[in-house]
């Protein structure tokens, strides 16, 4: 795994830990709420999807990165790990 990975595999594993152990954080709120964390992954879609029209590259890499933390506690909240998802993006890669 390559270093920029690890900040992904960090984050991953940060939810992971949330899901064993809450903190009563914006996280757990997420992963306490089916509605919200689905809300969020539209919202957050959309605002990429505006960045990218207005090819604002700051906003692009700022909404992004919403949208993956999102997906993230989403896949982790049905029991997916990034690791699953890794497995899938190599499979198709090859």
């Amino acid at each position: 795994m390559t270093e920029k990975n690890d900040v992904l595999a960090r984050l991953d594993q940060l939810i992971s830990d949330r899901i064993a152990d809450p903190q009563n954080r914006y996280t757990d709120d997420l992963l306490a709420d089916r509605n919200l964390r689905m809300k969020k992954i539209g919202e957050e879609a959309a605002e990429l999807v505006v960045a990218c029209v207005d090819q604002n590259e700051l906003a692009v890499a700022e909404e992004a990165a919403d949208l993956i933390y999102h997906v993230l506690v989403a896949i982790r909240a049905a029991g997916v790990s990034l690791e699953d998802v890794e497995s899938i993006l190599e499979g198709r890669a090859s």
